[in-house]
């Protein structure tokens, strides 16, 4: 008889003992494992999205579509405004920049300017009107703009708030707070991308004019059909004003535009609105805070508004003087003396009147200012800025009359000059063999010196920084954004113009 094999037995079931902890422990393992795998891809997601966020929550700046980390450290943030360095700036969109005055070279710090081969802007600290000169056209007056904000010195530099950069430099400047984002455009990035906008709706090109090239920020195109007719479009190719004009001039300072027919000028808002009848044989801004201009017809001038009322009747000799026979005594206008005066020559005398056309000083002086030419050290000179007075002269005889007409020093001086010593203004007057110190005179009679003020509050909204701030009017934000075509795919511009849209329609 078979008996059996009890150790055989005993053996299979350790076998089987030994198998069945085996797997347990593999099991075991694999899921030790599984959860590290785990574990690891939520971290790894985890520095993903931790990085992502760090690198949004870092600012970045493009100019023309291209990342530009230096201009980082150009840029302070002071609660809603954003300040940039003017002249360290300048280089990144096109300009040269220099300390001092350009019409007075110096190397004073609390002055700047910068230039292109069109422009220059100058900028004074602690004030926020901002003058401009186009260097190309001949005899041609300075315009201004008021920033939000004053230039203000931060760590021996000059700053610019970002709304007077945009008007300053011919440029944009969009800042999304949310995405940490600041997106400069230059005025050459923005014309280049509406070329083809202006072929396809049938146009022979774009107006290269410098001052024409502006519109683009109020939205506007100034285009040339055959024959050399030209009209304005919007930057989608609507047409706003038909092209049929021998010539339109974008006026940055009011937005609209002057169209010539037939030899004569009118006025013609952005909207398409006619504002001054073409009825003229040219028309001239004299100063955009009055909305006046000089209107010339037959050889005569004179004086309307914006909305074409005659505020003084077109039968004068001339409106303005030669301001470039005073250089030296930084006038900026033409049109305009001590802030409220404005010269008119009539029937070969000059007398002076306001802003609304009303005389202030009857037409009796022979000229205005003085003019050098005996004494080598002597310079030309109209005005005395720091006592608003104006130089007249009449029968070779000279005086003083300040910004009310008020006669301080009758016609009878031999000389009223400027002198520069060291780079400081004296004023001198020669009477009866005697030469007085024209300013230390009027202080001894009374007359105190006035403030210049350069620096005007504007009106901006309780915020300037928005979820999509262009720091600009509405239109311009459009304009900037549509921009995206040549550095984002299609995809991006659209959804980029619909935030851009977005906040104009918050604003």
């Amino acid at each position: 008889m078979v008996t059996p094999n009890k150790g055989g037995i005993q053996m299979n079931i350790i076998d089987e003992n030994f198998v069945e902890k085996s797997k347990k422990e593999k099991t075991k393992m694999s899921k030790i494992i599984l959860i590290i795998i785990a574990i690891l891809v939520i971290a790894i997601i985890g520095i993903i999205i931790a990085l992502g966020y760090i690198d949004n929550a870092q600012l970045k700046v493009t100019v023309d579509g291209q990342l530009q980390e230096k201009v980082k450290d150009m840029l302070v943030f002071d609660g809603d405004t954003v300040y940039i360095s003017i002249r360290d700036i300048a280089s990144y969109v096109g300009y040269q920049s220099y300390s001092g005055d350009y019409a007075e070279r110096s190397e004073a710090k609390n002055k700047c300017y910068i230039q292109n081969d069109d422009e220059i802007a100058n900028f004074v600290l602690g004030s926020n009107k901002i003058y401009k000169l186009e260097t190309q056209k001949t005899n041609s007056d300075y315009t201004y703009f008021y920033a939000k904000k004053p230039v203000k010195a931060i760590n021996g530099k000059l700053y610019i708030s970002s709304d007077g950069f945009q008007e300053a430099f011919n440029s944009s400047f969009i800042y999304n707070q949310d995405t940490k984002r600041i997106k400069i455009y230059t005025m050459n990035y923005l014309i280049s991308s509406y070329q083809q906008t202006v072929l396809d709706k049938g146009f022979a090109e774009m107006s290269s004019e410098f001052h024409n090239e502006k519109s683009i920020f109020e939205e506007r195109l100034v285009v040339q059909k055959d024959k050399k007719q030209l009209g304005v479009i919007d930057l989608k190719g609507n047409t706003i004003i038909e092209p049929k004009y021998e010539e339109i001039t974008y006026i940055p300072e009011t937005g609209d535009f002057f169209a010539k027919s037939n030899g004569k000028v009118g006025i013609i808002s952005k909207d398409g609105t006619m504002k001054v009848q073409i009825l003229y044989d040219s028309l001239n801004l004299m100063d955009k805070d009055a909305g006046i201009y000089e209107a010339q017809r037959e050889g005569k001038y004179g004086i309307i508004d914006v909305k074409g009322n005659i505020k003084l009747y077109i039968e004068n000799d001339a409106i303005g003087l030669d301001i470039s026979k005073f250089e030296k005594n930084d006038i900026r206008n033409k049109y305009l003396l001590v802030d409220n005066l404005i010269p008119v020559k009539k029937n070969d005398l000059w007398g002076l009147v306001d802003k609304t056309g009303k005389t202030i000083v009857d037409f009796k002086y022979d000229s205005l200012g003085y003019i050098a030419s005996s004494n080598k050290d002597a310079l030309n000179l109209l005005v005395i800025p720091n006592y608003n007075m104006i130089v007249t002269c009449k029968d070779k005889k000279y005086g003083l009359i300040n910004s009310s007409g008020e006669e301080k020093f009758p016609t009878r001086a031999d000389d009223i000059y400027m002198v520069i010593d060291s780079g400081t203004k004296y004023y001198y007057l020669n009477f009866e063999d005697q030469r007085y110190d024209v300013e230390k005179w009027l202080d001894s009679i009374g007359v105190k010196a006035v403030k210049n003020n350069e620096t005007k509050t504007t009106t901006s909204s309780s915020s300037e920084t928005t979820n999509e701030t262009s720091n600009t009017t509405q239109n311009n934000s459009q304009t900037q954004e549509t921009t995206q075509q040549d550095d984002t795919s299609s995809q991006q511009e659209t959804s980029e113009n619909s935030e851009q849209n977005s906040e104009t329609s918050n604003q």
